[in-house]
């Protein structure tokens, strides 16, 4: 690096399709601050992205006591969902940003250099949406992650666009009864006949804050939500299988719903997990790093 080291600061931004969590770290590692933010998926919404990143660079600022024009100091590493997809990539690079230097790759990449801090691993994330990622011998794997409606399995928003389906057939008596109908309906301040009303223009971080009523419904041995769950933990055991084989040495869970979804996963599964070493965030200022010192 031309600058001093001891001055550089890094940004390390995790955007997913529920949030944006910023974090300013010094030369050394040294955590400055924090900020969280909005939803920052590319794919569904490029503006409101590159607003979360700066609202919640913004906070992380604020929080490490440093002026916010010290944002054009800074060298950011940014990892987004959606931009895994070549044409929300080159959008995202041409977006005349405000830092010093941006570094874009995705947040599954970032998930996993955090989780394993930079060495050979596989990540599975269960959050809003779902996906399956590897780094082995510099060799990537990406199964899933093909988005809300067209995957996601093992999701927030899967799951809770599971219970709704599992609730509409509920209320016109071609399914079994639920306890997620009471539970939905009141969550939403819908009756039987507005529910779809109600979701009309519904994004995948909705029915993700939905997947709540399917763990409070399962915790109460409600059968149609443990058939989701089952069903959703089946999905998260072959991502892992399949990315076990690659031979990563280690594998994280990790997103919002891990931690529910960890003790319906098979033995096998449970066995090949290891706690991330850090969080995605901490995985792009890693990245930053790397792309700075090419």
């Amino acid at each position: 690096m031309s600058e001093s080291s001891v001055e550089q600061l890094f940004l390390g931004i995790d955007g997913g399709g529920t949030k944006c969590c910023a974090l300013i770290m010094d030369a050394q590692g040294a955590v400055l601050g924090r900020g969280l933010g909005g939803a920052a998926n590319a794919y569904q919404h490029l503006l409101q992205a590159q607003a979360s990143i700066i609202d919640a660079t913004t906070l992380a600022l604020r929080d490490a006591g440093l002026p916010e024009t010290t944002m054009g100091d800074l060298i950011a590493g940014v990892g987004l969902a959606g931009v895994n997809l070549p044409s929300v990539f080159a959008s995202v690079q041409r977006w005349q940003h405000p830092f010093k230097k941006m570094h874009l790759t995705t947040d599954l990449h970032i998930a996993c250099l955090g989780a394993h801090q930079a060495a050979n691993g596989a990540v599975i994330i269960s959050g809003t949406g779902s996906c399956g990622y590897s780094i082995v011998d510099n060799k990537t794997t990406i199964l899933g992650g093909h988005g809300f409606l067209l995957g996601d399995n093992g999701s927030g928003a899967w799951m809770g666009l599971e219970a709704v389906k599992a609730v509409l057939l509920a209320i016109d008596h071609l399914g079994p009864p639920t306890l997620m109908q009471a539970l939905i309906c009141d969550y939403l301040q819908a009756g039987n006949g507005n529910l779809v009303d109600k979701l009309a223009a519904a994004s995948s971080g909705d029915y993700a804050k939905i997947s709540r009523f399917v763990l409070s419904a399962a915790e109460q041995k409600d059968e149609i939500a443990l058939a989701i769950l089952r069903s959703g933990a089946a999905y998260i055991d072959a991502l892992a299988q399949a990315l076990w084989q690659a031979g990563p040495g280690r594998m994280s869970l990790i997103g919002g719903l891990s931690a529910y979804l960890t003790p319906w996963l098979s033995s096998a599964t449970q066995a090949n997990l290891s706690a991330p070493l850090a969080p995605p965030e901490v995985g792009a200022i890693l990245f930053a790093r790397q792309q700075t010192a090419l």
